[in-house]
């Protein structure tokens, strides 16, 4: 079901509106001259929107994690004397006041936030008469749900500029990503949320900055509205998270690379030979539908027959093999690993409810 919230556009006075919405910035302020020269050449490139993280929540203690509010009056400085606006990450009630109190223009919540109700809902209740707006991560875990719940506590507190940063999730087992993109995930979200303002975070889902281009053009061939990229006058020397920040210089040429489709479909012709395959694609999944009911009405004669006879319904053996041979045959039909690995387990998954639906008859 579609969600209803009380939105604005995102849009703000002297920020072009155009594609991609661009956030900028080192990962934290870490002093005032770095703080200062990284925002003068952003500028410089045509960034309007400074980030800088002043609290970095950090998964070990005895690691930087941020100057704290000493760093508000660099931000401050960095609006009045180069007109950009600043964003950061504020993780409680205190960070609220404090970034408040220094004309912080643009808050976040972070992931780790993202997926503690009761710290949204201080955050919340602290921001409660308070014009400004948000952005919202995703959660650490894959769970959409917790995800809109956080927009929907911060929009009932009176926020209306609200914006998601898709950042990635952590995953069990082997990712080729700092944190999985998982991009099935934020399209639900526009899915459930149209008017929401989507912005992709590519350098915590790469942890790479060689990676950085690639998911950003994915982000913008799925029509998300920007993206926030962590920028820094010498990455290498960054405190933290080094190896995703990129210099300005390099933001700009990548930004320069991007290739920016159209959303909209005017021409008649090329609608006409998309409907003829969306079509095709349509009737396709009729069948898939029809062959997993097939499959499953099987499942529940397997589970018959092992309850009859006085067999568990889990066969650790059976799914391995099975798993291994759908791997190797669909890698030959130019299927990924990682997509037929998450098909099978949904559709075991569904196979052993239904088998154990059959046992509790």
């Amino acid at each position: 079901m579609s969600i209803s919230l009380d939105l604005e556009k995102f849009e703000f006075d002297g920020v072009p509106k155009q594609r991609p919405l661009m956030m900028a910035g080192p990962c934290s302020a870490e002093t005032e001259q770095q703080v200062m020269e990284t925002a003068r050449q952003l500028k410089a490139k045509g960034i309007h929107i400074y980030r800088a993280g002043i609290w970095k929540p950090r998964t070990r203690p005895n690691t930087f994690e941020g100057v704290g509010k000493e760093g508000l009056p660099w931000l401050r400085k960095v609006k009045e004397e180069l007109g950009m606006l600043t964003a950061t990450e504020v993780a409680n009630v205190s960070h609220v006041f404090e970034a408040l109190k220094y004309g912080v223009d643009i808050l976040w919540l972070g992931a780790r936030t993202t997926a503690n109700p009761f710290a949204v809902q201080e955050i919340a209740d602290a921001l409660n008469g308070v014009d400004i707006p948000v952005l919202i991560k995703n959660p650490v875990n894959p769970d959409v749900e917790l995800w809109i719940g956080a927009f929907e506590r911060i929009n009932q507190a009176g926020i209306k500029k609200l914006a998601a940063i898709h950042r990635g999730f952590s995953t069990y087992g082997k990712s080729f990503y700092r944190n999985d993109p998982q991009w099935q995930l934020p399209i639900e979200l526009k899915r459930r949320i149209p008017q929401l303002t989507i912005l992709t975070d590519p350098s915590h889902i790469c942890g790479d900055r060689d990676l950085l281009f690639e998911i950003s053009q994915k982000a913008m061939d799925l029509n998300f509205d920007g993206l926030i990229i962590e920028s820094h006058i010498t990455p290498d020397k960054a405190l933290s998270d080094a190896a995703q920040q990129i210099t300005p210089d390099a933001l700009e040429l990548m930004l320069k690379k991007l290739v920016l489709r159209k959303a909209d479909i005017n021409s008649a012709v090329i609608m006409h030979s998309l409907e003829e395959l969306r079509h095709q694609i349509d009737k396709f999944d009729d069948k898939l539908i029809d062959i997993l009911e097939q499959r499953m009405k099987i499942a529940e004669r397997i589970g018959k027959y092992k309850k009859k006879n006085n067999i568990t319904i889990l066969q650790s053996s059976r799914w391995d093999e099975l798993l291994h041979q759908r791997i190797s045959s669909a890698e030959k039909k130019g299927l990924s690993e990682d997509f037929i690995i998450k098909v099978f387990r949904a559709i075991h998954q569904e196979s052993i409810n239904h088998q154990t639906k059959v046992m509790n008859e």
